[in-house]
Order: C-alpha cells, then structure tokens, then sequence
C-alpha cells in the first residue's frame, strides 16, 4: 500500500536532503524540506502552498525545482 505513494527510496530521499540542504537557504527549515520530499512539487504554484510562513524569492524557488527533477 505504501509503495503506491512513496516515489523516492530512503536512499533518495536522504541524497535529496542533503541537496537541498547545501544550497544554504536560510528560509528553508527541516520540516520544509520533509515536505518538499513527501510531495515533490512540480512547479512554483506547488512548491509555494507547502510555505505558509515563508516568501521565497525566485532565485531559491529554482533551485529547490532545479534539484527535486533530478530525481524524479
């Protein structure tokens, strides 16, 4: 049943993790990053609904999208 709705082996997930965390968005929290990486958005619109707290700026929006594609 899990396997349905898991797209990223924990493996993945820990290397997408670590990518995200070396681009040093300081706007970007733990729990913000474990949501990126249960939902893998798509797109600005998707990635911006999982920040209610936050603004990010363009620049730390395509980065973020840049490095959720390479592992889908």
């Amino acid at each position: 049943f899990v396997k349905k709705f898991t797209s990223l082996s924990s493996k993945e997930a820990k290397e997408l993790r670590k990518k995200l965390e070396e681009h040093q968005i300081i706007k970007l929290q733990p729990e913000h990053i474990s949501k990126i990486i249960d939902i893998l958005p798509e797109d600005s619109t998707e990635l911006n609904k999982l920040f209610v707290d936050v603004d990010l700026d363009e620049d730390e929006t395509k980065k973020i999208l840049d490095t959720i594609k390479e592992f889908k």
